[in-house]
């Protein structure tokens, strides 16, 4: 099955009951420091605190009565993780989510709460150990990006956007392995072709930078210092999500940890939006200089989780705008 504006149209029937119509934000507060007119759309306020609920819940409601029995498996930096266990326990199934043993306490327990078993490891070895688990269970793994049903999914967040807002100028979207954005802008291109999709990444895992420019998806090292945007840590991007990137998107920025806090104050202070460090990575982009707005555009930032610790807001207190 293809990624197509349809297949999306689908996704957005199917998992209706199961998710919210999020929000698109006017932030008003945001316009000087940015540069546009800044809109939100706020994934922060999906029932499981992200967009990740969309892509999960689609993946497993195609699922057979006797694979939801065998369970599901899903490795995860978190929210992916936290939406199949939302998932897996309104379908009745049985949820694994393997994590990186770096990943935050508030992400691991609220899997946790949901009766999801979670197995944490090193981050490069998430999908190897979901593979064996499924392997040895007969489980089904549920991709985090890299599955069109689960990218259809995501896609969903596009439609919204430009049914709240046809006129956007700009979707400005956080990227770790492209399911989002994948989605993201085959729903939006294929709507309001006018309309520019940029993705932004961690500059410490600059994935789809190297990639686009290498014509094909590469691998970049692992960090010697994990980026604070903890959810987008993808070393490489999704084979599937790859050529809709490439096809769809206007421009990539690779986006340094003190941007992105300083985006993610920013957003907490003027916008009064708390959003995770990883949902930031767009603000911080404009910030730093690194993707080009105008006034008077009309720039849509998607606001990908709120996964937040009380930790992490203290780190805010030195962080200037």
């Amino acid at each position: 099955m293809a990624l197509t504006i349809q297949t999306i149209r689908q996704a957005r029937e199917r998992i209706a009951p199961y998710v919210v119509r999020t929000p698109l934000l006017r932030l008003h507060n945001l316009d000087t420091y940015l540069g546009c007119q800044v809109y939100a759309k706020a994934e922060c306020m999906q029932i499981t605190g992200a967009f990740k609920l969309r892509g999960a819940m689609n993946k497993a409601l195609t699922l057979t009565d006797e694979q939801l029995k065998r369970g599901i498996v899903a490795a995860s930096s978190g929210n992916h993780g936290r939406g199949i266990a939302f998932a897996a326990k309104t379908l009745g199934a049985k949820a694994t989510i393997v994590m990186p043993n770096t990943a935050p306490k508030i992400k691991i327990e609220a899997i946790k709460a949901l009766g999801a078993e979670v197995i944490l490891c090193e981050t490069s070895k998430r999908f190897q150990i979901a593979d064996r688990i499924c392997s040895e269970r007969g489980a089904v793994m549920v991709p985090p990006f890299n599955d069109d049903d689960v990218m259809a999914g995501q896609g969903t967040v596009g439609l919204e956007v430009i049914e709240q807002c046809p006129e956007l100028d700009a979707v400005v979207v956080p990227v770790s392995g492209g399911g989002l954005i994948g989605g993201i802008s085959t729903a939006v291109k294929t709507i309001s072709p006018k309309t520019k999709v940029y993705g932004t990444e961690p500059a410490a895992l600059p994935r789809y930078s190297e990639s686009l420019a290498a014509g094909k998806p590469v691998v970049v090292p692992a960090p010697s210092r994990k980026s604070i945007a903890d959810a987008l840590v993808a070393q490489t991007p999704g084979d599937k999500c790859f050529p809709y990137v490439q096809a769809n998107t206007d421009g990539f920025a690779a986006v340094d940890d003190t941007s992105i806090l300083r985006g993610m104050k920013l957003l907490l202070m003027e916008g009064k939006l708390l959003a995770e460090p990883s949902s930031c990575i767009g603000v911080g982009a404009v910030m730093q200089g690194l993707l080009s707005v105008k006034p008077g555009e009309k720039v849509c930032f998607i606001i990908s989780g709120g996964s937040v610790a009380l930790e992490q807001l203290k780190i805010l207190e030195e962080v200037k705008l």
